[in-house]
């Protein structure tokens, strides 16, 4: 009766673990779907890339998201601002090759505590779309813990 319990356990918790895996995944994959387009900005007299969200993703505009991903710092000091990448520091969006698609900014409820660049993190918040402010990202978590 103990090994039957014992694995039905497993099985549920693997079951779980994959489905939270998958859409943590499937956030990442939704970011890569997104086209930018390049168009001139007015206020600077500019270029630059502005997303055109897919339905799939303005679905889920105001809900609660968790997705997993490389820390990368804003400051030096810590703060409740940081940025979550898909990829580590040297192939981030920043430093790399990598394209908007792969960056996130996150807006945490509470200051953090001590974490290392390229630190894997897990992070639970309200996912927000930016389409038009050249100074914010493209694709926001607020109100956002660390899980």
């Amino acid at each position: 009766m103990a090994l039957r319990t014992l694995l039905f356990c497993s099985s549920f918790f693997f079951l779980v673990w994959t489905a939270q895996g998958q859409q943590q995944q499937d956030l990442w994959a939704m970011f890569k779907r997104v086209p930018f387009k390049e168009k001139l900005n007015q206020n600077f007299n500019l270029y630059f890339f502005y997303p055109e969200f897919t339905q799939e993703l303005k679905a889920l505009k105001g809900k609660e998201v968790v997705i997993k991903g490389f820390y990368i710092p804003l400051d030096a000091q810590p703060s409740q601002t940081l940025i979550i990448s898909k990829y580590p520091m040297a192939e981030c969006f920043f430093c790399g090759g990598a394209g908007p698609e792969s960056v996130a900014v996150v807006y945490l409820k509470a200051k953090p505590p001590r974490l290392k660049m390229d630190q894997i993190l897990e992070i639970k918040g309200i996912l927000d779309l930016n389409g038009s402010d050249v100074e914010e990202m493209s694709f926001i978590i607020r109100n956002a813990t660390i899980i």
